[in-house]
């Protein structure tokens, strides 16, 4: 029996990731998800894919962990705060606004 487990956040987290894969020049938001999907895999069982994908956006944007580490460290000095916006929002779908 294996002991690799699926991240309950791992659809929504395989999105962020394709988006990434593909950016050729990132922006701070996306350096930023790039080390926070680091730091929830980095001990977490299983997820080979989205591990195996990690390190292709770093090969493919040229930058280690430590350097990206520094970066998004430089980025949230800098006072960089996501924006919230309505896509963002989960709820049930109902509109209240009428």
């Amino acid at each position: 029996m294996s002991n690799e487990q699926t991240h309950p956040l791992h659809a929504t987290d395989k999105i962020i990731i394709d988006s990434l894969i593909t950016k050729e020049k990132p922006e701070d938001l996306d350096f930023i998800n790039l080390a926070r999907l680091i730091n929830r895999y980095a001990d977490f069982p299983g997820e080979i894919e989205i591990k195996n994908d990690i390190g292709k956006i770093l090969k493919f944007w040229k930058i280690t962990k430590n350097q990206l580490f520094s970066k998004t460290k430089e980025i949230w000095s800098l006072s960089f705060r996501p924006s919230n916006t309505n896509k963002d929002l989960v709820g049930s779908g109902f509109d209240t606004s009428n």
